[in-house]
């Protein structure tokens, strides 16, 4: 949703590298270029006039004239002041002192309150370890009740419905009884799922007012969809003035609509933005945090989302095993049977490029994520299926015509198959050397790496170089050299599209003059 402004932003902030010091034209021309982006993402006009403000006024003070980078002092400016429009800090969910705490739903037809219902009680039930209820009080949409019931039945969650909706029953009485039902099974959380406005209609609003007064909830989230852009701020002052809420859930954040609706709605209503659904399954769902989305914005990563999805995604005792078979016999004892179960592990943090889009400069790489083929993985499990246990717990069996046979039976050619042992054995030599402490093999310069440490390090390379001999493949061959079958210092790894059978690693001609190595 956010890739246009975050390209349009790291384009302003492009020109401003280099510089020693920030002019008053240089100031001028990167909130222009920050306002059309703003204005471009469809972000309400009131709030693009006082961003840019702030961050003119923060540009032209001490605090970055003094600074010896000024592209990085303008980019923290603009951070923090999304952070500041984004709504601040986390807000967590008021719970009642005495239970059940109760959660009402109001919102627009069609914006999702009825799969965010379900979505908000799975997410209670699995991290909160509360026990909810969902009440079906939308009672005017056809089907509502049917739709509810189904999300309660996918999330784990019961679901109270004593009126068959299409036009039949009363809302509000519905609601009440709600209550009741809630207290006499000891649920902790009661959500209310309300009926949808087709636009600001007077006599639903009033049905949601009365809904509210019938059930006092502790929190009334006013879920708007993300895609429709300023008009997602006009209806939020309409339901602010008419019914009131406390927070907003912003659905459909996966949509490639231009996301103008987060980063106006806070500022505009006061209220804060608690969450954010972003994908139809019910664990596409996600607490706000300004913070990280202002972070994923400015192309900087979401590192901290995708440590707590791993963390949730993970077996702690599965990991731990796979550890100490890496640590051990130089990871050996790694099979393809385990290579398999981790990259099933990462596939249920949800779509690769998903996770990849939360790295830090993964905007860099756009275009190669939103080309990549998921199904790759399903050829890899299938490959990996096609074999016997004898050839996955040891790959180095897989002679050719055992390469034949899986290829057959997976569907793949022979080529994918010898390809995908060959990453196997690249992949487990580099996770065996990050388990056991040594940084990965083949790449220079740093601590526990071939290269790094200091000058005792680089001694002791020099020793080695000279022990090989020529860096000239021609020379070495000369000498004698056996030419390696595994990856030296400098060479990439087979795995990273480097030559299986040797050959150096040579940097592209812009890298070496930018490490000075250039003439």
């Amino acid at each position: 949703m956010f890739d246009t402004l975050s390209d349009r932003l790291s384009a302003a902030f492009k020109n401003l590298r280099g510089k020693g010091k920030l002019t008053d034209a240089d100031i001028e021309a990167t909130t222009r270029e920050i306002r059309i982006a703003l204005l471009e993402a469809d972000v309400a006009l009131p709030v693009v006039r006082e961003f840019i403000a702030k961050v003119r006024e923060r540009a032209g003070g001490a605090e970055v004239r003094g600074g010896l980078n000024p592209a990085q002092q303008v980019i923290k400016i603009v951070n923090e002041e999304l952070v500041s429009i984004l709504g601040g800090e986390t807000r967590e969910l008021r719970m009642a002192k005495r239970p059940p705490t109760v959660i009402m739903l109001a919102g627009l037809q069609g914006a999702g309150k009825t799969t965010l219902a379900g979505k908000l009680a799975k997410w209670l039930k699995e991290t909160k370890h509360q026990t909810p209820i969902l009440v079906a009080a939308d009672l005017q949409r056809p089907n509502a009740v049917t739709q509810l019931q189904v999300v309660g039945e996918r999330a784990g969650v019961p679901v109270y419905a004593p009126e068959p909706g299409n036009g039949v029953g009363d809302p509000v009485e519905v609601a009440r009884k709600a209550m009741d039902e809630a207290r006499a099974k000891q649920h902790s959380v009661v959500i209310v799922d309300t009926a949808g406005r087709l636009g600001v209609d007077e006599e639903l609003m009033k049905q949601a007012a009365d809904i509210r007064d019938a059930v006092s909830p502790d929190e009334i989230l006013f879920v708007v969809d993300a895609m429709i852009g300023q008009d997602a701020v006009t209806t939020a002052q309409a339901f602010l003035d008419g019914v009131g809420f406390d927070g907003v859930v912003l659905s459909k954040l996966d949509g490639d609509a231009r996301g103008g609706a987060a980063l106006s709605i806070a500022q505009v209503t006061g209220r804060q933005v608690m969450f954010a659904s972003n994908g139809e399954k019910l664990e596409d769902f996600d607490v706000f945090h300004p913070d990280r989305m202002a972070s994923r914005i400015l192309g900087m990563g979401d590192v901290m989302s995708l440590i707590e999805q791993a963390e949730r995604t993970f077996d702690a005792e599965a990991a731990a095993k796979t550890a100490a078979k890496l640590q051990k016999k130089g990871g050996k004892d790694f099979t393809l049977d385990d290579f398999l179960a981790q990259m099933q592990s990462v596939r249920k943090m949800g779509p690769l490029t998903k996770i990849f889009g939360m790295l830090p400069g993964a905007n860099q790489f756009k275009d190669q994520l939103e080309n990549f083929d998921e199904r790759e993985i399903d050829r890899i499990e299938a490959v990996i299926h096609s074999m016997t246990p004898a050839e996955r717990n040891d790959p180095n069996i897989i002679n050719g015509s055992r390469r034949a046979r899986i290829a057959k039976g997976s569907g793949t050619e022979v080529a994918t198959v010898s390809g995908l042992v060959e990453r196997f054995f690249e992949a487990r030599k580099m996770m065996a050397a990050m388990a056991s402490g040594k940084g990965l093999p083949g790449m220079p310069g740093m601590p526990g790496m071939p290269g790094g440490g200091g000058r005792k390090a680089k001694q002791q390379q020099q020793k080695k170089a000279k022990k090989r001999g020529s860096g000239n493949p021609a020379k070495r061959a000369g000498q004698g050299a056996p030419q390696p079958s595994e990856p030296q210092p400098g060479q990439l790894p087979a795995a990273f599209g480097g030559a299986a059978g040797g050959g150096d690693f040579e940097l592209p001609d812009d890298l070496k003059k930018m490490l000075g190595g250039g003439k």
